[in-house]
């Protein structure tokens, strides 16, 4: 069996860890379960060949057999379901790590990606300044309301899980602003998460990607 995702062969952030294929990377790294990489340059996310695998031109994709599956959220759930190592045995505590999944994707992501979308398409903008408080105040709603549920755990919910895959990678989108370590059981958080040795080899991988193609 061969695991192959796909990834940007140059991707915007220069190898940061920030493209959302490094989810699928720390997962698959934190199972054991190697993978090969196929690059996609920015010419041909709309040709026919990624199309088939993702309708909306986008990575990252899975390939697995005669699966193959898009978005980032339900290939980590898949990976998590399919390997051991990143779901709880425990089926109240499986139904929250997806409930916390849900929550990152739908919940805590969508005004950060909102604060990069001011960042770069509004840039210059005369309401730019005006957008970036509006959208830095929703971004602080939901982290007041994230670090009060967190309080002084180590992790989401008990144990290290797919969930917290997600989470860290969506709160890392803050990374470069101040905005994060005003919440320090958040930052200490991600911190934490990015010590894991399988992150480091994801993060690593995802480099090497980037590197390689400079």
């Amino acid at each position: 069996m061969t695991i192959t995702i796909t990834a940007f062969a140059a991707a915007l952030d220069q190898g940061a860890g920030m493209a959302r294929d490094m989810r699928v990377r720390w997962a698959l790294e934190e199972v054991g379960q190697p993978y090969e990489a196929r690059l996609v340059p920015w010419e041909k996310f709309k040709e026919e060949a990624h199309i088939a695998r993702n309708p909306f031109g986008q990575i990252p994709t899975y390939e697995e057999r005669d699966l193959t599956l898009f978005e980032s959220g339900a290939i980590v759930w898949h990976i998590a379901e399919r390997f051991p190592g990143l779901l709880p045995k425990d089926a109240d505590a499986r139904a929250r790590a997806l409930m916390w999944m849900f929550a990152a994707l739908s919940t805590v992501e969508p005004p950060i990606v909102d604060r990069e979308i001011v960042e770069y398409a509004e840039d210059g903008k005369s309401w730019q300044g005006e957008r970036y408080a509006m959208v830095d105040e929703r971004i602080r709603g939901r982290l007041n309301q994230l670090s009060a549920r967190f309080g002084d755990g180590e992790w989401l919910d008990g144990a290290f899980s797919a969930a917290d895959i997600i989470m860290v990678h969506v709160l890392r989108r803050l990374e470069g602003t101040d905005i994060l370590q005003e919440y320090p059981n958040l930052a200490a958080y991600v911190a934490r998460a990015k010590e894991r040795p399988a992150y480091k080899r994801a993060f690593a991988a995802q480099l090497a990607a980037w590197e390689n193609t400079r």
